[in-house]
């Protein structure tokens, strides 16, 4: 009997320890979940603030540089976008913009922040990396942006596009999105160019316009050209270090050289260009470009190739189409050597080519 009570006792003792914890338990996360979620709370909207204050600091520092560009010809409107001001001298400052907005313009024109508009001068533009240069006169400058460095973004970091998308209605115009893709390469009319991706919403008449880090610097210049049906909702921008390589050029009036090799192709994949020119291909070389003419005095005929040859690589990068050929030689100069990977009579093979001038 005594085992009994002693036992029960014990019982009694175990499931009030129990209850007691329990309790212990409930009473802690009552009270202390509380307090963690009003820190966490607490931190949330200081963050917002901090990320609205950081976003409203960069568009001040490049919004007054932003101006709306209008093309003309024959005193007819032929197209409209964006661009900013980079740069003054002691003369005048300098815009930069999309060769695309004032292709086949004879009087461009610019609407400033402050909605004043002003007649400038085309300096300079190249049509394959569709960049412009205008100039305006200094008086008229009312802020100049500042050019970051492209190749130190992010995946994931905000961005700011500042435009004027659908022409002046809308100009100042500011859409707001994040980095979600870097170098990424994309085909347009037949041109490839390496681009910043983003999902801010970049529209007819951004074309031109900056694309800013949190910092007010320019990492990009938006580009709607760069936009088709099978990617439509991306926005594109060209990178502001790819333009560095070329604006002192246009700042001049100087066309930017490119080299040539003297070579005309056709695409290995297109069937109607190889019956046409009564080129036979083996089954399995599915793409390339094949060499259809060779122009005497250049890298390609001073290197060996021979009409009829595909190229399939150059370097260690894939020659897939005329685009692709185009890209890899554009991101050499005079002087330099390319390693020719290529194909004939069935065979691979590959070759040195010194770029040079013609004879």
């Amino acid at each position: 009997m005594k085992d009994r009570k002693r036992l029960f006792k014990y019982f009694l003792a175990y499931v009030f320890t129990i209850f007691s914890a329990v309790f212990a338990v409930i009473i802690y996360l009552k009270y202390f979940p509380v307090e963690s979620k009003v820190i966490t709370e607490k931190k949330t909207v200081n963050e917002t603030k901090l990320s609205e204050t950081a976003i409203e600091d960069s568009i001040d520092k490049a919004y007054d540089s932003v101006v709306t560009v209008e093309s003309y010809k024959n005193n007819q409107n032929i197209g409209s976008g964006s661009g900013f001001v980079y740069k003054v001298d002691d003369n005048k400052g300098y815009i930069l913009t999309n060769h695309h907005v004032i292709d086949s313009a004879d009087k461009i024109e610019v609407i400033l922040s402050d909605n004043e508009t002003v007649e400038v001068k085309l300096l300079g533009s190249d049509e394959y990396t569709d960049i412009a240069v205008l100039s305006i006169d200094k008086s008229k400058v009312k802020k100049v942006a500042t050019l970051g460095d492209s190749d130190n973004i992010n995946l994931g970091s905000t961005v700011i596009a500042i435009g004027s998308p659908m022409g002046s209605d809308y100009s100042g115009s500011i859409t707001r999105g994040i980095i979600s893709g870097k170098d990424r390469m994309i085909e347009s009319n037949s041109i490839i160019a390496k681009v910043i991706q983003t999902d801010a919403a970049i529209n007819p008449g951004n074309s031109g316009g900056p694309l800013v880090n949190l910092a007010g610097e320019v990492i990009g210049i938006t580009s709607m050209k760069l936009a088709t049906e099978e990617i439509e909702g991306m926005g594109f921008a060209i990178p502001i270090n790819d333009v560095k390589n070329y604006v002192t050029y246009l700042e001049k009036g100087e066309e930017i050289k490119r080299p040539s090799i003297g070579i005309s192709v056709i695409e290995a994949s297109n069937k109607y260009s190889l019956y046409r020119y009564n080129i036979n291909l083996d089954s399995n070389i599915k793409s390339g470009v094949v060499i259809v003419k060779l122009e005497n005095g250049y890298s390609a005929e001073k290197s060996g190739l021979k009409v009829g040859d595909v190229i399939t690589k150059f370097d260690d990068n894939k020659v897939t189409n005329i685009s692709t050929l185009r890209y890899y030689l554009y991101e050499h100069k005079t002087g330099d050597t390319i390693k020719v990977t290529y194909i004939r009579d069935g065979k691979e093979s590959t070759l040195d080519m010194k770029l040079i001038e013609k004879d």
